[in-house]
């Protein structure tokens, strides 16, 4: 993975917005700027993220299904119930649920289902979320990324860390990222590493 490359998923891993990744620049390389920076200072940044927690997807992580599993893995993760985001330990989860050794040999939809579904039970069961698309939901509310936040919330609510107003649910997503009315699926992923960081303080 070149620098570029391991800096964008970086961001997008440690839910780093625009002015935040600036100002992280700038304290390393003092520009505020990827295309003014040299290789060795892109270099130097991607270690500085690397000390603040960016974990690189590892090597070999493959199969047409792989993606849907390490996106759920994360968000397992950032509900508190997963205690290693390694992919090798994902791989050791759909082992148990498949008996198969890695996603690469995920190549029938219905073993695949195995593992989306039982990583999906488990979050419900020890998260509460809430996977229904039903009509009687708000459209943003019928996202996943969306279904996990609330979650993430209701934990912190039951925490008493939040207020349990859905104002200040919704007061907050704008500010990390959009209204939930704008808020598409890829949208969630800063909101949910965001509550991610609290709810495993309460997990511990």
């Amino acid at each position: 993975m070149s620098a570029l490359a391991a800096i964008h998923a970086a961001r997008k891993q440690l839910g780093l917005d625009d002015d935040a990744a600036r100002d992280l620049y700038a304290v390393v390389t003092g520009k505020r700027s990827l295309r003014e920076m040299t290789a060795g200072e892109q270099e130097r940044v991607v270690h500085e993220l690397r000390r603040r927690g960016f974990k690189p997807a590892e090597k070999g992580l493959q199969g047409r299904f792989a993606k849907k599993l390490q996106a759920l893995w994360i968000d397992a993760w950032n509900l508190g119930i997963v205690r290693d985001r390694r992919d090798s330990a994902m791989l050791a989860f759909v082992k148990r649920q498949t008996n198969l050794d890695h996603t690469r040999f995920l190549i029938h939809a219905d073993d695949a289902a195995k593992a989306v579904e039982a990583l999906k039970s488990w979050m419900t069961r020890k998260a509460g979320v809430d996977w229904s698309t039903g009509a009687d939901r708000p459209m943003w509310l019928r996202v996943a990324g969306a279904q996990v936040a609330i979650a993430q919330w209701q934990i912190l609510v039951a925490a008493g860390l939040v207020p349990p107003s859905i104002m200040e649910f919704r007061q907050l997503v704008a500010e990390l990222a959009r209204p939930v009315d704008q808020m598409g699926e890829r949208d969630w992923q800063p909101v949910m590493n965001a509550l991610g960081a609290r709810v495993r303080k309460v997990a511990r």
